[in-house]
Parts: structure tokens; sequence; C-alpha cells
């Protein structure tokens, strides 16, 4: 019987021990707190097709198809196995470009086949969301100090591989992979070339299907665009922008209560953000990314509910309340910061901006004031309050710019059929933006043009498909279609590089980030107004089910809730009216 106890007791303690670390027994007491899981999933993907060589003669390169069979990360030396064979001369490099077909997070695994050398080869390795990127060299910009296209991650790397064995090498976004053999006189054998996809192994809880292929593209490229950038936090570029921006946040967290539900990214990236940057500083050093901070708490509640995580934000969103409060003024106006951003597009616009800045202020104390209220903070709630009739006393024109009215609209500050007619339609999805594009759909939702609304996501967000995008942009106009070729295409003279030839600000050229997480919101915006799903009660309590169809046949889909998954149809019957099946679960209230 002791030794039942004894060995049931050391069953425990270890099993408590491994579930920190999950490290082998060798390993000891002293290693638990250096040692953490991974909590992503590698998976290996091998390419869908060799996009290019530099061998015309069939004599360097040989049997490429090789490298789009499935691999097994084994190293084979066997006679009867067939390589990649790759040959340098004493004057000329090889090359080869691999399309994995989508754009992925992670890195490249090569296995390796023997070469003509015992030493090491040199290669050179090529990461790029495009063609172009892929065969374009490394350079730095002029913007502000200089940036660099991989000073976020590495994209262009010389190295060393081994004969044989296998060697992994990369952390970044991409979905084109260039390999050049650097050594002369040289031959490896490439048995694999797989890519590592690195990504958080969840399901897809949330759904979207209609009578429209590409409205059904548009949400689950959405959809993958937030979920590539769920690392460890939640990021707003995989490739570039790998850290936690609040405002950048905001549209990726509608996604992801479309899509996901609830998921630790969350929580544990608002933790680290307000680890980051104590008060009295602002998120990210901008004071409108403190503005969002206060509307993601309050879209989180809605969503999920916890009140444990709200209170334990509690000492953070009083204190941010009364920074506020105290550099709005009795006139209303107010002194938070002399940086003024909402996003890059609008940035020449600096009437415009100063509005639509000051209307995101307005929407950050609205919700503040609720969230407040939830929590029985009822001082802070009354200082919310009236810093937001101080700061509404002063109401600024939009100046024309798109993001300004769509927040003026949306936080009640401008009618929103005003907005919509004086700015927001004119020109359908020219002068759209992909962060703030949700915004804009958001307010054409309430002035009704729900039909013009579903236009602009057909034109805009599609017109990245039709460029070849498989995840959304940090940044897309649509005159940029004109002349240029789709990203994974070689550029024939006299077209633009749709990747290479635009940007601005931060991201010019190749450093433009093709899968930025801001770009997302359409996702949730589909959700919310095709399916017609949105909670009205914290911890989606009561959902309100109201659809609109316009031109669609049919919109079936479903949505994450902690108390499991709603599924809807909606079916547009011969005389107009739409007939609704829901299954929900039973604590749930559905109007």
């Amino acid at each position: 019987m002791r030794k039942i106890i004894m060995l049931v007791a050391m069953t425990l303690s270890f099993a408590a021990f491994n579930l920190y670390s999950q490290l082998p027994p060798v390993f000891g007491p002293e290693y638990k707190g250096n040692a953490q899981k991974d909590e992503l999933t590698r998976v290996f993907i091998s390419p869908v097709k060799v996009m290019w060589t530099s061998d015309n003669t069939g004599e360097l390169i040989k049997n490429s198809d090789v490298l789009l069979e499935q691999g097994n990360s084994q190293s084979d030396m066997s006679r009867t196995t067939r390589f990649c064979s790759i040959k340098s001369t004493e004057n000329d490099t090889s090359s080869i470009l691999l399309d994995y077909g989508k754009e992925l997070h992670g890195g490249l695994q090569l296995v390796m086949g023997g070469s003509s050398r015992r030493e090491p080869s040199l290669v050179r390795i090529r990461f790029g969301e495009s063609v172009g990127e892929a065969n374009s060299d490394t350079y730095n910009s002029d913007w502000l100090m200089g940036f660099s296209t991989d000073d976020h991650a590495k994209r262009d790397i010389i190295m060393e591989i081994p004969r044989t064995g296998l060697i992994e090498i990369g952390n970044t976004g991409f979905r084109f992979v260039r390999i050049d053999l650097l050594q002369p006189g040289t031959t490896i054998n490439l048995k694999e070339a797989r890519a590592i996809l690195r990504y958080r192994d969840i399901p897809y809880l949330g759904s979207f299907k209609s009578s429209n292929p590409r409205l059904d593209s548009i949400w689950l490229t959405g959809a993958y665009t937030t979920h590539l950038n769920m690392q460890e936090y939640l990021w707003d570029g995989i490739k570039r922008d790998r850290l936690v921006w609040l405002g950048d946040f905001h549209p990726e967290l509608k996604a992801i209560n479309a899509v996901f539900g609830y998921n630790e990214v969350i929580p544990k990236s608002l933790n680290l953000a307000a680890e980051q940057y104590p008060l009295p500083q602002w998120m990210n050093g901008m004071s409108s990314y403190s503005m969002w901070y206060l509307i993601i708490h309050y879209d989180w509640f809605m969503q999920n509910g916890d009140m444990d995580f709200l209170n334990s934000h509690r000492d953070y969103i009083v204190g941010l309340i009364d920074l506020i409060d105290s550099k709005i003024a009795e006139d209303g106006t107010e002194n938070l910061s002399p940086f003024r951003f909402l996003d890059w597009p609008s940035t020449p616009n600096k009437e415009g901006v100063e509005a639509g800045y000051r209307a995101l202020l307005a929407w950050a104390l609205r919700d503040a004031q609720k969230l407040c209220e939830i929590m029985g903070e009822s001082r802070s709630a009354s200082v919310a309050s009236s810093a937001a009739v101080k700061l509404n006393q002063k109401i600024m024109g939009h100046n024309n710019l798109k993001q300004a009215a769509a927040l003026m609209a949306v936080v009640g500050l401008m009618d929103p059929v005003q907005a919509s007619e004086e700015v927001i339609a004119v020109d359908g999805a020219k002068r759209f933006s992909t962060f703030y594009g949700l915004y804009m759909l958001d307010a054409l939702t309430m002035a009704g043009k729900q039909d013009e609304a579903l236009d602009i996501v057909s034109d805009y967000w599609g017109g990245m498909l039709d460029m070849g995008a498989t995840t959304f942009w940090e940044d897309f106009n649509i005159e940029w279609m004109e002349n240029s070729a789709r990203l994974d295409e070689f550029t024939p003279e006299g077209m633009n590089d749709i990747h290479g030839d635009f940007g601005d600000y931060c991201y010019p050229s190749f450093r433009h980030s093709l899968c930025h997480g801001w770009s997302a919101g359409v996702t949730a915006w589909l959700t919310e107004n095709v399916l017609g799903i949105k909670a009205l009660e914290p911890g989606c309590k009561v959902l309100e089910i109201k659809p609109f169809l316009g031109d669609l046949e049919w919109a079936e889909g479903s949505y994450p809730t902690p108390y499991g998954v709603v599924k809807v149809k909606h079916t547009k019957l011969t005389n107009g009216e739409i007939k609704t099946e829901i299954d929900a679960p039973e604590e749930i209230k559905i109007l």
C-alpha cells in the first residue's frame, strides 16, 4: 500500500511538472522555471509548383518535380531515390523558385541527399510574399531613419547547408522561396524543400457560405489572415509589424470573435500591452491606440462576458479614463498628444484626421463609460461621461476623409446617411482603407446602404484576390490594379509589379506586408451584416439575427459563443421575403 501511495505521489508530482514544461524525465525540477511548451503547431508543406529555374539546358537543374512530392524529413543516400540535382559552374550560379500556393508563416526545411563536396555548400535563400519579392534584393528605404525590407524578419539569407541530413531556416511571412547555389563548381542533391507552417491549431467555429462564391472567398481569406497573425501574441503582420499594436488589434479582435470565439491570444496580448505601456504612457506610444484599448475591452466583454479578466484590467481602465479626462478642457479642446494617428493613408489630410481622432476619442469614452458601469465604478463612469460631453462641444468637419466620416457616423457625431452620401460612398471603393474599411462599411450599413457596401467588399477586398492574394494586405488602392501583374506572376515588360511598385510611408515596395491583420475586419462585417448575427448582451446571452441578403439567393453560416456554436441559414423566397432557420444553444435568447 505504501508503495502505491508513493507511486501515485511521484506520478502526480511529475505530471504537474511535465504539464508545465513538457520535458523528458531526465530534466529535473531546476528546469521548471526556464522551460516553456511551444503553443503553436508545425506542419510541413511541399511546394505546389516550380515557378522558374535559371537553367534552360536541362543540364544544371534536374528532376525539380521531386520537390513537389510529399516528404518525410529523412535524408536518404539510397541509389534508388530520386533527387532534385542543382549544379553550378565555375562562372554561374543555379537558381530555382518554388511556389507553396498560399501565404504561410514559418520557414523552410531542406533535406539533403549528398553533394559533390565534403564540406558544406553555400546557398542564398530568399523568401517572398510575391514572385517579385522572392527575386528582389534587400534594400533600405529613406522613410524617417530608414527601414529595411527584412528588418522585422529576415527574408534574404546567405548560409551554408550540410552535405547530408537536414537544416531549417527562416521565420517570416512568405509564399515563394528562391534558392541560389552560390558555391562554384558544385552539385547538391535536394530531397525535399518543404515550407514549415507555424500556426495555432484551432478550429474555425465560425463559417460563411452564400450563393456568391466571391464573398465566401473574401470571408475565408480574412479569417486566414487573422489566423496567421495569432502567434504567441496577436501580431498585425507575419513579415512586418510582428508586434501587439492596439489599434490594428481591433479589426482582428472582431474577426476572431466571428471565426474562433474565445482564444487566449487576446487576453494574453492585452496583458502584455498593459505591462509594456504602464500609465501614463500611451499604448504603443500613440494616444489613439490607448483609445482602441478601451474599445477592444468592451467588444471582448460583449463576446465572452469574462468578468474576471475585465476586473484584472480595472485599475488600468480607471487610470486611463482619468488621464484622458485631465487633458480635455471645459471648452472641448484637448491636448492628449501632438501625434494624431488614424491610419497611414489618411495622414496627409490633417483636418480630416483631427475630426476622426476626436470621434475615435468619443467612441472610446462611450465604451469606457459602459465598462465602468459593468464593473460598478460609478465615479469613473461619470468621469468618462462628462469628458465626452466636454469633448463633443467641438465637432469638426470630416474634410472629405472617409476614415473621419466613418468614425463620426459610428459614434453618432454625424448622420450616417449624410456621412455616406457626402464622402464614404463617393467613388465606391476608391480611397478605402484596409484598416478603416470595417468602419466605413459599418457607417454604410447604418445608413441603409448595404448594397453599396457589398459592392465595395467585392471590388476592394475582392480586388486583392484578383491580384493573387491569399491573405489581405497592409494597404491597397484599387487604382493599383490598372496595368499591374498579379503577385503570383512574373511582371511583363511595361507592366507594374503590384507588390514592388506600390506602397508608401513605412511600407514602400517589397517592405509592404501582404498579410496584415488589420485588413481582416471584412470577415466580421460579413458575419454581422449578411448573416446578421450581433451580440446584444455580454457573453452573447442575447443575439440579434437580422440578415441582409441583397442580391444573394441564400447565405448560411455559424457563429461561436461561450455556450456553443449558433448556426443560421437564410433563404430568399420567391416573394422577396427571407426564410431564416436558426439552431442555437438553449442558453441564448434570439431576437
